[in-house]
């Protein structure tokens, strides 16, 4: 995560818990006028779109008082979805035996991708088997990963 999420993401988890949501992860995409900032919200009940909206509102009354972002963006909010975004260590300690694409912001063994079965992770390191090949990846160092849906 970038500087500017990790600080959106300490200003707006007290406002998502307040609703009874967990702050998954927060993703600010720029492309100059058309940014985005998408916030991933989850319960153990699941997501209905009203509660994306009530989050909007929460979020955005928060967003318009401390103004961190200097540059026009949209706001979604969303739910993790089936290809559910990994943020943290412990999103993917809960993945553990399942399938991840990861993306690295410092190239290992000159690739930046890898998808494959997570087989660990701990202290800060996430092993995934890609073709049989066990690759120990720093999750400092992971840019963006996904959960890769099952269909079997």
């Amino acid at each position: 995560m970038s500087k500017l999420e990790h600080a959106l993401t300490d200003m707006l988890t007290p406002a998502v818990e307040a609703l009874g949501f967990e702050l998954l992860g927060i993703e600010f995409v720029r492309a100059g006028r058309h940014s985005t900032l998408r916030v991933y919200i989850d319960h153990p009940d699941g997501i209905s779109v009203d509660n994306c909206a009530d989050v909007s509102h929460q979020v955005s009354a928060v967003l318009d008082v401390e103004d961190p972002i200097s540059t026009e963006y949209d706001l979604e909010v969303s739910s993790p979805g089936m290809d559910r975004p990994l943020f943290k260590e412990a999103h993917y300690l809960s993945v553990v035996g399942e399938t991840v694409s990861v993306k690295l912001r410092m190239p290992m063994d000159n690739r930046r991708n890898f998808k494959g079965k997570v087989l660990a992770c701990e202290d800060g390191t996430l092993t995934v088997e890609v073709d049989g090949v066990s690759y120990q990846l720093a999750i400092a160092n992971i840019e963006k990963g996904n959960l890769v849906p099952n269909f079997d």
